[in-house]
């Protein structure tokens, strides 16, 4: 078996795809015939509740007794926290006990490492291990990637969560420096992106301008309505519609993640560089936007026959009941229409 890869999937901001994109890229990976584990590292348990332990504060075991029982130094040698999905990879379930763990590891020796001993422990079974962390950059983070070979950063295709990626990076940097130096950016990936003309212009912004400096992938995932049913659905998106754009999407990001590790062509990540590319992206967002707008007219009116005044304003539509205008029409009745 080659050389296990540890993958963390990770970003401060909260609701930008991450225990989605794990169980999804999980799933292709498994339907690919890699071997496949899952950790959830959120005590929000986002991700256990995905895959169908709809109460994860109940189960007796989880990666919060794992990792005291690294603390402890008694951890057993086999993990009968590890449980098995019907789609073909094993997963260690998250919960509410994560928060107490990670308030406790401020006391103890090498407290960034606890989770890498763990994940030393049983990675040497699979071919990936996936960690979905919970939007921080706290010590739960923080040892998910000191565990980690790489780090996936989902984007939201949204001016504000591409601005927030800048501090992630500069906490990837430290841990580099200071804690592990084999980790590094497998890649940046831009999540629900819908049609609008916005959103594409922020995609293909961003990946002309960060793609020189991060490695940026060509996988979007799209913002749909059975990507977000997966949540309850008890099941991946391959499984929930495997024929859609979503599925369709996770299957080139699967292709993408394969290829991590392989010779890549050197980027330099320069914090500063980064915050004026980000800076860059949002004065171009804006020029685009005004030049649209001098391309239109602020106001059109137009009367229906049931006397209503339909008004749109920079494209947003509104109706008006409005008297038709005439020659007996006196102020008094404007002012009461």
């Amino acid at each position: 078996m080659a050389k296990p890869k540890v993958i963390s999937v990770a970003n401060q901001k909260g609701g930008v795809g991450k225990s989605t994109s794990v169980y999804n890229l999980g799933a292709g990976l498994a339907m690919d015939g890699k071997k496949v584990l899952m950790l959830d590292v959120d005590p929000q348990a986002d991700l256990t509740k995905m895959l169908g332990q709809r109460k994860p504060h109940d189960l007796p075991l989880t990666l919060a007794n794992a990792m005291s029982d690294v603390v402890a130094g008694t951890m057993p040698r086999d993990h009968p926290e590890i449980m098995h999905h019907h789609e073909g990879f094993d997963f260690v379930p998250g919960n509410r006990s994560l928060s107490a763990v990670e308030v406790s590891l401020v006391n103890v020796m090498s407290r960034e490492t606890v989770l890498r001993q763990y994940v030393d422990s049983v990675k040497r079974d699979y071919d990936y291990v996936l960690l979905d962390c919970r939007p921080s950059l706290g010590m739960l983070v923080i040892n998910a990637l000191s565990a980690s070979d790489y780090v996936l950063i989902p984007v939201q295709a949204d001016y504000l969560a591409a601005e927030d990626m800048t501090e992630l990076v500069g906490t990837v940097r430290s841990i580099q420096r200071q804690i592990n130096p084999r980790l590094k950016i497998g890649g940046v990936f831009l999540t629900m992106a819908n049609e609008t003309n916005f959103r594409k212009d922020i995609v293909a912004t961003v990946k002309s301008n960060f793609g020189k400096h991060l490695p940026v992938m060509d996988a979007v995932i799209p913002a749909t309505v059975r990507l977000a049913e997966v949540s309850t659905a008890d099941k991946s998106i391959f499984q929930h519609e495997p024929r859609g754009r979503a599925a369709e999407a996770y299957r080139s990001l699967t292709k993408e993640v394969l290829k991590i590790g392989e010779k890549q062509r050197s980027r330099t990540s320069d914090l500063s560089c980064l915050k004026f590319i980000t800076h860059k992206i949002m004065m171009s967002i804006i020029s685009d936007m005004l030049i649209r707008l001098r391309q239109r007219p602020a106001f059109t009116r137009k009367r229906s026959p049931n006397g209503c005044i339909a008004v749109t304003c920079f494209g947003t539509p509104g109706l008006f009941n409005l008297p038709k205008p005439s020659t007996t029409t006196s102020m008094s009745q404007m002012r009461s229409a």
